[in-house]
């Protein structure tokens, strides 16, 4: 059994640089979309920094927020100097855990198996959208939700981030081309 096992255990070793490089790959997804975001509607972003999270000098965070995501998503998804990037990205996920998700709670989206409170106003919005609006029109995309915005996703993306920055980018990357190339 244990013989079996160590087989497994070896033949999963072949998908090793695969992980990293999935993770990169949704990282960059994630930061390409947050940093376009930012970048399209600067303005904007550093009127809700200022107004809305409070945060100071909300031109340099926002500038500075900005430019480590889109810098973020361009290195993540060549792997290139993934691990120096994936520090700052690491402090951008704090940053927005405390101050964005933190107050509402780890859910991103709101469960009324968990919450009777959310199953009420979940119920209760069904009700007004489906006499008052086109609720088959408003669903047939998906479910209609309550977005609790918690910091599942965040945390999510600091696991990942600290796997990159502790075990690197893998072998299907150009930092590990680079370095084969400099330890010639």
């Amino acid at each position: 059994m244990l013989e079996l096992y160590n087989k497994f255990r070896d033949s999963l070793s072949l998908l090793e640089d695969v992980a990293p490089l999935l993770f990169r790959f949704l990282l960059a997804y994630v930061f390409y979309v947050t940093g376009m975001m930012k970048f399209n509607n600067f303005e904007g972003i550093v009127y809700w920094f200022e107004h809305g999270l409070n945060l100071p000098f909300p031109t340099l965070n926002a500038f500075m927020a900005t430019a480590t995501e889109v810098a973020g998503f361009v290195l993540l998804f060549l792997g290139l100097g993934t691990r120096l990037i994936s520090i700052p990205l690491f402090f951008v996920m704090i940053v927005a855990m405390v101050t964005v998700h933190m107050d509402n709670g780890w859910l991103v989206i709101g469960s009324s198996d968990l919450n009777p409170e959310i199953a009420s106003r979940l119920s209760a919005a069904k009700d007004i959208l489906k006499e008052y609006g086109n609720y088959d029109w408003l669903t047939e995309k998906g479910s209609f939700v309550i977005l609790q915005n918690g910091i599942e996703n965040v945390v999510t993306y600091m696991a990942m981030l600290l796997s990159l920055i502790v075990k690197g980018p893998g072998k299907i990357s150009l930092d590990a081309l680079l370095e084969a190339k400099l330890n010639k």
